[in-house]
């Protein structure tokens, strides 16, 4: 993974994905500041192989996007700026334990949540209050679990400007 190129690394959860892919009003400005900072090289956005899945249908009660989006989803995820990792022993032996510790962690998330810690991630970022609830309790170093965000630091004047 080629993320030390970035000045940070972000861990996108399937819901993240989603929010921009179905650009849901209620969420898609908090995904702008990441996916601009992304596309300026700062973020490095890494996610797990199984969002390829989830992103289709999140969960049962939630409609499956219609298959004429197939090439949006493929293309989004061909951005540089995306690292997919791959869902492999280590990342399912990780998501088993974390499950048997954290006792509500359903099977994605433990997978999520163990790719996030694995990937050495700044931040996992995701829209799911219980995920979010567990930020600071989870790895070694503590994960931090939140909604999506990037500060951009603006850089208004050249020091220089000022020098006598």
């Amino acid at each position: 993974m080629t993320q030390r190129l970035f000045k940070e690394i972000h861990y996108w959860d399937a819901c993240t994905f989603l929010a921009v892919l179905k650009n849901e009003e209620d969420k898609i400005q908090e995904c702008v500041s990441v996916l601009k900072a992304a596309q300026n090289e700062q973020v490095m956005i890494v996610t797990s192989a199984l969002t390829f899945i989830e992103v289709v249908r999140l969960e049962k009660r939630n409609p499956k996007l219609p298959k004429e989006v197939e090439e949006k989803i493929r293309n989004f995820f061909k951005h540089k700026w995306i690292y997919i990792y791959d869902v492999n022993r280590t990342v399912g032996e990780l998501a088993r334990e974390l499950m048997w510790e954290y006792e509500a962690l359903k099977p994605k998330d433990a997978t999520h949540v163990a790719t996030a810690i694995l990937a050495k991630v700044n931040v996992l970022d995701t829209f799911d209050d219980y995920l979010i609830n567990l930020s600071g309790k989870i790895g070694n170093p503590s994960l931090v679990i939140k909604r999506p965000f990037f500060e951009i630091q603006l850089d208004l004047f050249d020091t220089d400007t000022f020098e006598n």
